[in-house]
């Protein structure tokens, strides 16, 4: 972990304990049925321009290196990590639309000037996660609509206790079939420059608050 990871990390922790922090793991909602706790990957599909475009710019950050597939054990301290760098970004990026920030229809990038869309949030919790140490096998950009129809970007973090959401409109971390998102497609584990389609829940889910 870098040092200003770190600090970022040890603040994080310290300001949200009381909220973030102290969702229980059992309101994640993990299926019990190990079977529906995973989200079922159908085939290849076309990368999205937004991040075919961002590569393109980050050239050193998407590596075509072809890694096993694994996963995030969960503990006392990955759902900590979890929880605080999701309630961080949550906090501290304001929400901004593309046309708004880069007079632009689509861009994925960093919101290192405190601004962007719901890709922007992922790119950064996904970096910091791999900066802590985590896999980027396990750290996947997902694809979703949500309950107005509406294309969205969240984290989806396979663990060992199925795939979890971290969602810039939520504190809470949620089970993927508890989201109420419609899954399109999300990073494969094996290469994160392909893409794979998703299979929808097999539980009832909730309606996903914006």
């Amino acid at each position: 972990m870098s040092f200003r990871s770190g600090l970022i990390i040890a603040a994080a922790i310290a300001a949200f304990s009381s909220q973030a922090l102290g969702q229980d793991l059992k309101t994640a909602g993990l299926p019990a049925d190990m079977s529906q706790a995973k989200a079922p990957v159908l085939q290849t599909t076309l990368s999205p321009m937004g991040w075919v475009d961002f590569c393109q710019r980050y050239a050193g950050e998407c590596d075509h290196e072809i890694r096993t597939p694994t996963h995030i054990k969960l503990s006392r301290k990955s759902w900590r990590d979890l929880a605080a760098v999701n309630a961080h970004f949550n906090r501290s990026v304001a929400p901004v639309t593309d046309m708004e920030h880069w007079k632009t229809e689509e861009r994925w990038d960093y919101p290192n000037d405190g601004k962007g869309d719901c890709e922007d949030y992922v790119l950064a919790k996904r970096r910091m996660l791999i900066d802590m140490g985590y896999p980027r096998q396990a750290l996947l950009v997902t694809v979703v609509r949500d309950n107005l129809g509406e294309g969205h970007a969240v984290l989806m973090v396979t663990t060992d206790r199925g795939d979890l959401v971290l969602d810039n409109r939520r504190q809470d971390i949620l089970s993927w079939t508890r989201t109420g998102y419609a899954y399109i497609k999300r990073q494969s584990a094996v290469s994160q420059n392909v893409w794979v389609s998703l299979g929808a829940p097999q539980a009832p889910v909730a309606t996903a608050s914006r």
